[in-house]
């Protein structure tokens, strides 16, 4: 399953996706975390120090090995320089899985030892001054959709990815990837702007979104986020001692953490996992397809000096495992 963890900054969502994280691992659950935020935190929200996070390799600085090696034999893509954050599979190309081996884990991901397990742990790479531009910046979170378009995953194994603070994700198709985005939310009117540019930009792309009302401190913080949210409102979560702990390198033992917030990292995992029955392959091909022709026309075709649509492969459709014809 897929996941994304969205929301504005000191929302609290790379806390809470670093929560669910630990919560899968000490499930047993494969998993892999992904940090695509401009703020790299995730590593060490999960309990890397200073050093260990600043030694992780980066999936930016990969990114010609990345697309070399997702490339594979496909015909329709000539060379690696040719492809592009959107650029599709095909036959020929090399799919990723969670659980098992691969290139791109070997140079990307590190493993981190979690409540009794370990997870794969993959950085996008820390951004700079000089990454703030439109193409250094979407170059480093296109590693991570190029991931994504080639990954074949199913139930009960979690791709878990805390996302670019705001709405920048829209900047490319990478906000339909995922079968479930938890968009955290404080009580407040700017803590919900973002919910409305997500829902309302998503819509018509079958984007499952609910929202994780954080730093909640009573009932009525919940009845604002209910009426501004509606049906969309899956958890809230309040003040914990644990997290505070964590904050401060001093983690207590994950089993120590606090019923309520147990229990909300429960219908977390349970709302994640009943989108598995709504998958549509198809569909999921189709806007891989969709964005990567509106990415060659807008500024794909002119930087590669290759007509991009000609990468799609039209009898091809990703699936759970392997490719099967349309």
């Amino acid at each position: 399953m897929k996941i994304a963890f969205v929301g504005k900054g000191g929302s609290g969502k790379t806390t809470l996706s670093s929560l669910f994280i630990r919560h899968l691992a000490a499930a047993g659950a494969p998993v892999v975390a992904i940090d695509a935020d401009i703020n790299q935190h995730l590593g060490p929200a999960l309990g890397l120090d200073e050093s260990e996070a600043a030694a992780l390799p980066t999936m930016g600085d990969r990114l010609p090995l990345i697309k070399d090696h997702l490339r594979g034999s496909n015909p329709r893509i000539a060379s690696a320089e040719t492809m592009i954050k959107t650029t599709p599979p095909g036959s020929g190309s090399r799919l990723v899985s969670i659980g098992e081996p691969d290139a791109i884990y070997d140079a990307c991901a590190r493993p981190v030892a979690l409540e009794g397990g370990a997870v794969r742990l993959m950085v996008t790479g820390p951004f700079t001054e000089a990454d703030l531009g439109v193409a250094c910046y979407h170059s480093k979170t296109g590693a991570v959709e190029l991931f994504l378009n080639h990954l074949v995953d199913g139930p009960d194994e979690y791709v878990v990815v805390d996302m670019t603070a705001g709405s920048d994700s829209f900047a490319s198709g990478m906000f339909t990837r995922f079968d479930m985005t938890f968009l955290v939310a404080e009580p407040t009117r700017k803590g919900v702007s973002v919910y409305r540019q997500y829902k309302e930009y998503a819509r018509d792309f079958g984007v499952t979104l609910k929202v994780v009302g954080n730093k909640v401190q009573g009932p009525d913080d919940v009845g604002f986020l209910r009426e501004e949210v509606g049906d969309d409102l899956l958890v809230t979560v309040g003040h914990s001692d644990w997290v505070r702990a964590m904050e401060k390198g001093r983690p207590p033992r994950f089993g120590l953490l606090e019923d309520d917030n147990v229990r909300a990292l429960e219908e977390l995992r349970a709302a994640a996992d009943a989108t598995y029955g709504l998958r549509d392959w198809e569909r999921y091909t189709r806007q891989m397809v969709h964005f990567h022709l509106r990415n060659a026309r807008s500024w794909g075709n002119e930087r590669t000096g290759a007509d991009l649509a000609a990468q799609i492969d039209p009898d091809f459709v990703l699936g759970e495992s392997v490719a099967t014809p349309a």
